[in-house]
Formats: structure tokens, sequence, C-alpha cells
């Protein structure tokens, strides 16, 4: 009676746990979902980036836009939208139709005084994402002669500048809701990431009129 040899199995077993071809596949699996993340946010913070330049280029040309007209308009009743506000909302619209960004179907009667000299422009129609587009035109923005400009708030009030004298200017702010994908990929990776939900970007420019 002879008993089988088992050499050559053992052989066979040995280079079977040798063999690192699947360890590939799992190094793969690994790094998959981080190699997803590194992707959507450069695309991601990429589109943001370049959405802050062109409102922050569009905020500036409208502010400039309408600091040029003659500032006499603004005696119309509140009822009325000046036309150098007019002209200020339409170069923003048609840049962003021309450019096929999403204006979110504002339109001209979404105009609404909210302070004096100060319009403000909403929409959130289609398709876009939280609040949408809000735009704000302040024809009466003022600061101080002495001391700078202070730092613009979104809603394009004034600050008090007390006794000084001041300059009187026209402000534009552009706020425009973004909507992230890095946030929800992150959170594949059981980390939350907080983002902001609109880009926005305002311009101050002295009135010439």
């Amino acid at each position: 009676m002879s008993w089988p040899r088992l050499g050559g199995c053992n052989r066979r077993a040995r280079q079977a746990w040798r063999d690192d071809c699947a360890a590939q596949i799992v190094e793969f699996a690994v790094t998959l979902p981080l190699l997803i993340v590194f992707v959507v946010g450069i695309f991601d913070f990429s589109g943001a980036f370049t959405l802050k330049q062109k409102l922050t280029n569009l905020a500036r040309d409208a502010a400039r836009a309408a600091a040029a007209d003659p500032a006499n308009d603004l005696s119309l009743p509140s009822a009325l939208v000046p036309a150098s506000v007019s002209d200020a909302y339409q170069m923003i619209d048609n840049y962003l139709v021309a450019n096929k960004i999403n204006d979110c179907g504002i339109t001209p009667g979404s105009a609404v005084p909210s302070s004096p000299a100060t319009w403000t422009y909403t929409a959130n129609g289609n398709g876009c994402p939280g609040t949408g587009l809000i735009i704000t035109i302040n024809r009466m923005y003022f600061y101080p002669q002495i001391g700078g400009a202070p730092i613009p708030t979104l809603n394009c009030v004034a600050q008090p500048t007390g006794s000084q004298a001041t300059v009187i200017a026209t402000c534009v702010s552009i706020q425009y809701a973004y909507q992230w994908r890095f946030g929800r990929v992150a959170s594949l990776l059981g980390s939350s990431v907080g983002l902001p939900n609109s880009i926005s970007a305002i311009s101050v420019t002295m009135n010439e009129n």
C-alpha cells in the first residue's frame, strides 16, 4: 500500500499565499472613496472660485454703471424703480443669461424697496437651490470721507458716520445660492463639512453725478 505524495499540493498552497494580485484590488477598494472625495472637491471648489470671480467682476461693473447715471431719478416715488437701478439690474441679468448661468427666473417686477434709495431683487425659480439669487442695489450708500470706507455688508446698508463728511456712492451686492457636492461625498467617509449656502460679491463705487 502506498500513500499519496503531498509535495505538489504544498507547493501550490505556498504559491497561492505568495500571490499578491488580489492585494491590488483591495488597495483600490480602500482608496476609491478618498479618490472620489478629492476629485469632487477639485471640481466643486474650482466651480465656486470661478463663480466668485464672475460675480465680483459683475458687481463691480454694475456698480460703475449705476454710479455713472444721474441721481435725479432717485426723487421718484419709492414704488417706481429708478433708471439707474434698472440699468444695474439689467446688466447683471443679461450677463448671467449670456454666460449660461441660471438667473433663477428673476424679473424686473421682483424689485422691492428695502431702505432709502435701496432696492432688492429676489428669485429662486428655475431650479435654483435655497435662497436662489438676491441682488441689492443702494444708490445712496455713504461712508466717512476721512478714515476710509468700512467693509460693506451684503444688504448694502450704509454705516453710521456721525458728524463726519460723507462720500455718496452706489453699492451693489449679489448673493447666488451654490449647491455643494463635496459635503455629501465627504459624508461617505464619516465626516461633516460646513460650507456656505451661497457665493456672494459686493462692490461700492463713488457716484459721479
